[in-house]
């Protein structure tokens, strides 16, 4: 599971003396970007930790502003295109609120509510001459995560070396939901490598969990899930190439999409490996949202725009939209353990009401075998690293920035600094495609419509310690799609005290298992699930999530 990897790249005399002052300069231009009208009260930004608090800006809201983030995307867009709401309206509920959410969690990497109010103003004059919007997004504030290219601006992906990169061209995903109506004011923050399940980075550091601030809000779209708690934007565009979005999603109790491969476009997303250049184990951009609807809303904007005709690495494959679904058609199977990790008892917990609710609505709901799990999560960790790190170790080596905790961790996954030769790549490949087979195959035997799991083997964890990503980076190796989504249960120390009788099965079990050793520290951290469809059908498993988590959630 873990690799050779030595930390060669740190160099204290040339971070101390040429970049820190670039990234004191960069901190310093976050903090003037809040705006006086946005800040909040020093008493009350929390002094202390583990505590929740998605609700604290509520109090400096007035009561439109208040309906207004409280709607989902779907229904905002149709009071803006029947002129009920004006994008500048909508747009200052938001600046406000996403303002205050980055005072409280550190969500943010950047910060332009100026330039967001000019481009709703000009939204609005468009409305006000044609009669109509611009297109399914007119008005909507969406969040991007930082290392999308944002022409004209600086894009650095989490590392220090690149703090001054400025981006000529526009990641063509962004400028679709740019062109359909989208307002950007707020670029969310990241962990260095891009490749922690935490948040961690040496520019801004780290990002809390608004659920309970002791707890990380995942990785590497850390910002997104917790701008997204905190009802920051109608929803943000995120990436995953190993849980990326899931995690967070799941971590901060709101919704998240890992689309199948090849739908919506990589084309000028910035990175300082070569992830998104290689095929092995394709990194995807999704949505986190707050509801099915708006996850639909988002796909349906991006593919609606034809990226195909730019990007011919995508297949023109349009979006087919919800469609109703009823339960008793469904047979869901449920992964009560991948074998490798005993999911904690929160998450037993969570899937065992979802069992008893699912039965109780018709669906057929079985018992997941897993399938070599280990086998395919190891083929995916040598995948990320088969360049034996080079790339990512030559954009550290270039500031001689600190290499985090975390960041020594991925880059031992697999086969680590030892890399891969083509011929072993090439069998890398050959596993991950015989495990396609065998997960279609066992689903089609056994009549599974859809797996239900864990999105990791516990709730949101303590900042820098997760190690294991099997219950999310085995469907990137397989490019299963999922959805995440809330089940409405957090952890209650009363029903949720860690299992001491447990006996491990493996070092990495014994150290994920065991972070979970005291519920109250734990207290609040939403319990979300996965839902994992078939490869192409990401629409199926959108619509199946929406009567899936309302059912549960009843």
């Amino acid at each position: 599971m873990f690799g050779p990897y030595k930390n060669t790249t740190e160099d204290s005399e040339k971070y101390q003396k040429v970049y820190l002052p670039k990234v004191e300069a960069y901190r310093k231009k976050l903090d003037d970007a809040i705006l006086d009208e946005y800040k909040l009260a020093d008493d009350l930004i929390p002094t202390s930790t583990g505590i929740d608090v998605t609700k604290i800006p509520d109090g400096s809201m007035t009561k439109e502003e208040l309906e207004i983030i409280n709607l989902t995307g779907c229904k905002l867009a149709e009071k803006i295109a029947s002129g009920e709401y004006t994008s500048v309206t909508v747009f200052k509920a938001y600046a406000k609120r996403a303002t205050m959410a980055h005072q409280l969690t550190n969500c943010a990497m950047e910060l332009f509510t100026d330039e967001g109010l000019k481009r709703a103003e000009e939204l609005d004059e468009y409305f006000k001459k044609n009669g109509k919007t611009v297109g399914f997004l007119h008005g909507l504030p969406v969040s991007l995560k930082e290392h999308y290219d944002y022409k004209g601006r600086i894009t650095h992906a989490g590392y220090v070396a690149y703090i001054d990169r400025v981006s000529e061209e526009w990641c063509l995903t962004s400028k679709c939901l740019y062109d359909q109506g989208a307002v950007f004011y707020i670029r969310t923050t990241e962990p260095q490598c891009l490749m922690h399940l935490c948040s961690n980075n040496n520019i801004t550091g780290k990002c809390l969990n608004p659920t309970n601030t002791s707890l990380t809000p995942g990785g590497s779209s850390s910002g997104e899930g917790a701008l997204a708690a905190m009802k920051g934007s109608v929803f943000g565009l995120g990436s995953d190439i190993g849980g990326s979005i899931r995690c967070p999603a799941a971590f901060n109790g709101v919704w998240g999409l890992r689309p199948t491969q090849k739908r919506v476009s990589m084309i000028n997303c910035f990175s300082a490996c070569s992830y998104k250049d290689q095929e092995a184990v394709s990194c995807v951009l999704g949505p986190l949202a707050r509801s099915a609807e708006d996850i639909d809303l988002f796909m349906k904007s991006i593919i609606a725009c034809k990226p195909w005709e730019i990007d011919s690495n995508l297949i023109p494959l349009p979006w087919k939209g919800l469609s109703d679904v009823d339960p008793k058609t469904l047979t869901i199977a449920i992964d009560w353990d991948d074998g490798v990790v005993k999911p904690t008892p929160p998450m037993i917990r969570g899937l065992k009401l979802a069992k008893e609710k699912l039965e109780a609505a018709g669906v057929t709901v079985v018992d997941w075998k897993a399938i070599d799990v280990e086998k395919y999560v190891n083929t995916c960790y040598s995948m990320y690293n088969a360049d034996s790190n080079k790339a990512q170790k030559a954009s550290l080596a270039l500031s001689g920035e600190p290499v985090l905790k975390l960041s020594e961790v991925c880059l031992s996954f697999g086969c680590g600094d030892d890399g891969c030769s083509v011929d072993e790549y090439q069998k890398l490949a050959g596993t991950r495609n015989e495990g396609r087979i065998a997960y279609e195959a066992a689903m089609q035997a056994n009549k599974i419509d859809f797996i239900l799991s864990p999105t990791y083997c516990s709730v949101a964890a303590k900042p820098e310690t997760i190690k294991y990503w099997g219950y999310t980076n085995l469907w990137n190796v397989l490019d299963f799609p999922n959805v995440i989504f809330p089940t409405g249960l957090s952890v209650d120390p009363s029903l949720d005290a860690p299992d001491t009788s447990y006996v491990t099965r493996s070092e990495i079990e014994e150290y994920e298992y065991k972070l979970y050793n005291d519920a109250e520290e734990f207290k609040g951290a939403p319990i979300n699930l996965q839902l994992t469809g078939k490869r192409w059908f990401d629409e199926d498993v959108v619509s199946a999530s929406k009567i899936v988590a309302e059912i549960i959630s009843a």
